[in-house]
């Protein structure tokens, strides 16, 4: 393929992710369910896409980094607390699994309406109006993509990088040296499963995607036990202990398989 269809084929995904971005802006205003979600996924295929531009695509990949940032807060909380809501209440009936059920609820209420409103001031600020604006002007404007490799050169990078955070992390230290370390090789394998569906690479974007979900296992783990640390803290540290030891079970189980 010349270097021409990679651009094209890069400009074709920009232009289709920022009509799905703006396009979730009034949903996610709305508290519509999965749309905060929907708007991250598109601010980070957007990213994706302007990253394997190179120079002249990182200060607008920067800024979407920023919004899913912003994003983020709401989302991970909901679906964390969920998921150790559910846990809690197979707590044996002595450890009062209804009782550290609705305490994590609670939290996860609080911790949400928070991250609401912080993705809520990102949408109305001007950072977000001026992000938008320049979107909208590369759909019309694309990058100039002069000496962009071909889909194949790319597809190829993508795997060595993939293959690096993974050596990477087997040589690291057991710890959160290891666990930065796989967590970057799950970037990189995100990185590689959105650039399987730009180039219409659907081998490369499923392999990726469940590496992807099975790193994603390893750094739901890390975040949920620092938020079962904070929670202990406050009380029932021996219940929120079980579901600590319970977390990282999952974390060993994974590396494991990586390390």
């Amino acid at each position: 393929m010349a270097a021409e269809s990679t651009v094209e084929l890069l400009a074709v995904r920009v232009a289709q992710q920022v009509v799905v971005l703006s396009g979730l802006e009034p949903l996610v205003r709305a508290d519509v369910p999965d749309a905060v979600h929907r708007m991250r996924v598109a601010a980070r295929r957007l990213r994706s896409a302007l990253r394997e531009y190179g120079g002249p695509g990182h200060g607008l990949a920067a800024e979407l980094r920023w919004l899913g940032g912003a994003l983020g807060g709401a989302r991970d909380t909901e679906v964390l607390g969920a998921a150790l809501a559910e846990e809690a209440r197979a707590l044996p009936a002595e450890l009062a699994p209804e009782e550290i059920a609705a305490e994590l609820a609670a939290w996860t209420r609080h911790r949400s309406e928070l991250g609401r409103a912080a993705a809520l001031a990102a949408l109305d600020s001007p950072r977000y109006r001026a992000l938008l604006g320049d979107l909208g002007d590369l759909t019309v404007r694309p990058l100039d993509g002069d000496g962009l490799p071909e889909p194949a050169e790319l597809v190829a990078a993508a795997r060595r990088r993939v293959r690096r955070r993974l050596k990477r992390a087997r040589k690291a230290a057991a710890g959160p040296e290891r666990d930065r370390a796989l967590h970057e090789a799950r970037k990189a394998a995100k990185r590689a499963r959105y650039l399987g569906e730009t180039l219409a690479v659907p081998k490369l974007a499923g392999r990726m995607k469940a590496l992807q979900d099975v790193l994603g296992l390893h750094q739901d783990s890390v975040v949920a036990r620092a938020a079962l640390r904070e929670l202990a803290a406050q009380g029932h540290a021996f219940e929120y202990g079980v579901l600590y030891a319970g977390q990282a079970a999952v974390a060993r189980a994974v590396e494991r398989q990586f390390c």
